[in-house]
């Protein structure tokens, strides 16, 4: 396990942990971070102290902790496991917007038993990435009265685990999904419609992302709609929608409330930190990136939205 920088975090993001190989219509990269956890905890540690759970095997090496490490987020929740470590490999088309998984090997992930540390279950704000919702459930057994709950989810956990996903959305105060998950969890074609079930549930807020077209954020008497950051050019965009969900709930954390207003700002930040995210790589482009250089960016689109 590796060694923690932090006595305490005011969020715990729960994970897969990967090396990716990645290939583009301009290039490829081999043995790449990624995971939903490195791309969500890199975007989380611009706003919030930030601890990460996940697995890992003994082919990762500390070049990629150090990377970790620079972002400065807690690493007690780490486990390092006998074994390769998770991979995932990808060819995006032209267009960016559609890709081809190439191969998949668990590895050590096929084991993960998320463990927090004692300093993790007091926490104030969790997020539970995209696992298996049987993992999300372990997760919020041994958190400790959090302060806000959002988790992920995706089309293979509502095919294999509807009853196990169902009784975390029950839990949990915010749902984020893609917009053909939403339609494919609920039966519902409208997105507002959709939305509105997925309330009935139990959440009080539902985040629908929508890839290039942003993200709608539904709550019980309301609906707000955060476009992404135009881009001129896309080098990378695996992780975008962890990325965005990272800085949302790090932007919400550091904030310490959750209104409406809240919310809203918190997916300014998340859509602009993943802008970052796609122009490079991996974490390439969020390693070089200053807290300056998003509040600048920040500004910028906060010119766009202006009526």
């Amino acid at each position: 396990m590796a060694a923690s920088r932090a006595p305490h975090v005011q969020l715990v993001i729960v994970g897969s942990v990967g090396l990716d190989t990645i290939e583009t219509p301009s290039a490829r990269r081999a043995d790449v971070l990624g995971g939903s956890a490195s791309y969500a905890c890199a975007a989380a540690s611009f706003f919030a102290r930030t601890g990460m759970v996940g697995v890992v095997g003994h082919d990762f090496g500390d070049d990629y902790l150090d990377v970790y490490r620079a972002f400065g987020f807690d690493l007690l929740g780490l486990q390092v496991r006998q074994g390769r470590t998770f991979r995932w490999s990808g060819v995006y088309e032209d267009n960016m917007d559609n890709r081809r998984t190439l191969s998949t090997e668990l590895n050590v992930f096929a084991e993960f038993a998320p463990e927090l540390p004692e300093n993790y279950r007091r926490a104030p704000f969790l997020f539970l990435a995209n696992i298996a919702p049987s993992l999300q459930l372990r997760v919020l057994e041994q958190m400790r009265a959090p302060r806000f709950i959002a988790a992920d989810t995706m089309d293979l956990w509502i095919n294999v685990a509807l009853n196990d996903l169902k009784k975390v959305i029950r839990k949990i105060d915010l749902l984020t999904l893609n917009e053909s998950e939403a339609r494919h969890l609920t039966g519902q074609r409208a997105l507002i419609k959709a939305a509105r079930t997925l309330l009935g549930w139990g959440p009080q807020h539902i985040l629908i992302k929508k890839g290039e077209h942003g993200a709608i954020l539904f709550s019980r008497s309301s609906a707000f709609l955060m476009p992404a950051f135009p881009l001129e050019a896309v080098q990378d965009p695996t992780g975008a929608g962890d990325t965005f969900a990272g800085g949302f709930i790090g932007h919400l954390a550091a904030n310490g409330r959750v209104t409406e207003r809240a919310l809203r700002r918190a997916m300014l930040y998340g859509s602009v930190v993943a802008s970052f995210n796609v122009e490079a790589f991996s974490l390439d482009r969020l390693r070089a990136l200053k807290r300056r250089n998003i509040e600048r960016r920040v500004r910028e689109f906060e010119r766009m939205l202006q009526v």
